[in-house]
């Protein structure tokens, strides 16, 4: 039995809950307007404003790098330098989600 993983059923999920997800995983940043606001947790970045995630879309950008993504599951793969696989099953579990499904 194989088990592949639903990332849009994840990501969509992820969705709901990403003002949460982004304060737990970059807690001195900011809510403005439909973005989060932080500094980039991966390097030494002196103030926030260069890494950004849209809150209603999952996209995120650290403009200063170039590093982007435009789901919950980039981010979580970059930000913990995770495989996306890896970073689905993980967010799958901590949405209380199975994420997997047998074929």
């Amino acid at each position: 039995m194989r088990h592949t993983l639903d990332f849009a059923a994840i990501n969509s999920a992820a969705l709901l809950v990403l003002p949460a997800l982004c304060a737990r995983w970059m807690p001195r940043g900011k809510r403005i307007g439909h973005e989060y606001v932080a500094k980039n947790p991966t390097r030494v970045d002196k103030r926030a404003g260069s890494f950004k995630v849209n809150l209603q879309t999952g996209r995120w950008a650290d403009f200063a790098t170039g590093h982007k993504g435009g789901d919950a599951i980039s981010l979580a793969a970059y930000l913990f330098e995770l495989r996306q696989s890896e970073a689905a099953r993980r967010l799958a579990r901590a949405l209380s989600l199975s994420g997997v499904r047998d074929e």
